[in-house]
């Protein structure tokens, strides 16, 4: 019995170490900065992150060292993963966390192509109807996230054309820390659940009906998928082209900007 006793204790205070390790781990990469050279190279490789405000910067460095200590990447079909490749993603997957305390605590792997890579997933809706061939990037329910470096390098390039895989599929992530992906994000303290539910339903029967006749819209016709991809190209939206979403999509940014609390028309417009 004794024996049974002390295997048991020796087991708790190793499991509370680990937890604790763990803690001390996180903290301690939370309020470490980046290096200049790990800056410089993701100012260059994502132009967006000079607009942040200086408030924000240092979180935004400290969740950078956590997400690159907790991720693995893997390049796929011969692709070499960088220093560029690790900085620009882990860069633009945090900045849509930058101020909030969500964590994508599931995520352990991303894996990189070169470009496109074959997808055998269909989606259907009603009469619109999407087929993945060839695609730009995946986002799977606990990881991992796919994607093309080819579309990352030039979505982060171009931070003004609302078209950004890596917040694309980050966006997903952030979807599924609820347990499932389905446009309903973990909201905010007082956030009100069925505003946010009646903005997106409201929104999306509009977008679907637009595409479906082939009008013009403001958000990416690929919205109108699903309620989940409308909630990830918001968001590609809000970080690119807040002024235009704000404008087109009044309730869809006052949604994210309470979620995320953040509000980049605030932001510098020089990059």
């Amino acid at each position: 019995m004794f024996i049974i006793v002390a295997c048991l204790s020796l087991a708790i205070f190793f499991v509370l170490y680990r937890v604790i390790s763990r803690a001390r781990t996180r903290k301690r990469l939370l309020a470490m900065p980046l290096t200049d050279h790990q800056i410089r190279i993701i100012v260059d490789e994502v132009p967006m992150i000079k607009r942040l405000p200086e408030a924000l910067r240092a979180p935004l460095e400290g969740k950078i060292n956590l997400f690159l200590h907790q991720v693995t990447f893997h390049g796929c079909a011969g692709q070499e993963i960088t220093e560029e490749m690790r900085l620009s993603i882990a860069a633009q997957a945090c900045v849509l966390i930058v101020n909030i305390d969500d964590w994508y605590k599931t995520l352990r792997t991303i894996l990189v192509y070169p470009s496109g890579f074959k997808s055998k997933r269909v989606t259907s809706h009603g009469d619109i109807r999407t087929e993945h061939g060839i695609t730009l990037g995946e986002s799977w329910l606990h990881g991992p996230v796919v994607l093309s470096w080819a579309a990352t390098r030039h979505g982060a390039k171009r931070p003004n054309d609302g078209l950004n895989v890596v917040l694309h599929e980050f966006a997903h992530q952030l979807d599924a820390l609820s347990g499932e992906t389905n446009a309903l994000p973990p909201l905010r303290k007082g956030q009100s659940f069925a505003k946010w539910r009646d903005t997106f339903i409201s929104t999306y029967k509009r977008h679907r009906r637009k595409v479906s006749l082939k009008r013009k819209t403001f958000l990416r016709p690929y919205g109108a998928t699903n309620l989940q991809e409308l909630f990830a190209v918001s968001i590609e939206a809000f970080f690119e082209k807040p002024h235009e979403l704000a404008k087109a999509e009044p309730k869809i940014y006052e949604q994210l900007s309470t979620l995320l609390r953040l509000d980049p028309r605030t932001w510098p417009t020089d990059t």
